[in-house]
């Protein structure tokens, strides 16, 4: 006659396994829905008037058609006008953001001299205008 001893187990007892895993979501499911309330605070006020000097700097459009002639915004320039215009406006606006638009039938050559003029005045945020393809 076998002892208790030496009585080999068939079968795996889970049943505290199968607690401790529904306790464990339990307490995930306490922790998460605690989470998502939050506290109510009293929000301060903002005044009514918008503040008008928060505003980002006007982005300036430099364009070149077919012909290679240069436009800022809708003036017509020369290189050297460019230059001294975009020096006027750097004072005032360290950080001015500028976008090129050039033809596509345009020499390169035009193009990387308004990048040359970007370059020698230190003015670094500088976008390329292209269109999506059809």
């Amino acid at each position: 006659m076998a002892s208790a001893d030496e009585k080999s187990y068939d079968d795996i007892n889970v049943t505290p396994m199968v607690d401790l895993y529904l306790v464990l979501l339990l307490i995930f499911i306490v922790m998460t829905a605690a989470g998502v309330k939050g506290m109510k605070v009293e929000l301060p006020k903002a005044s009514d008037k918008a503040a008008k000097n928060l505003s980002v700097p006007k982005i300036q459009a430099i364009t070149i058609d077919a012909e290679g002639s240069i436009q800022l915004n809708t003036t017509p320039v020369t290189l050297d006008e460019l230059e001294s215009k975009l020096t006027a406006m750097k004072s005032t606006t360290p950080d001015i953001p500028v976008i090129v638009r050039g033809d596509t039938a345009s020499q390169y050559k035009e193009v990387m001299s308004v990048l040359d003029v970007l370059g020698r005045l230190g003015i670094d945020k500088i976008g390329l205008a292209t269109q999506k393809p059809k």
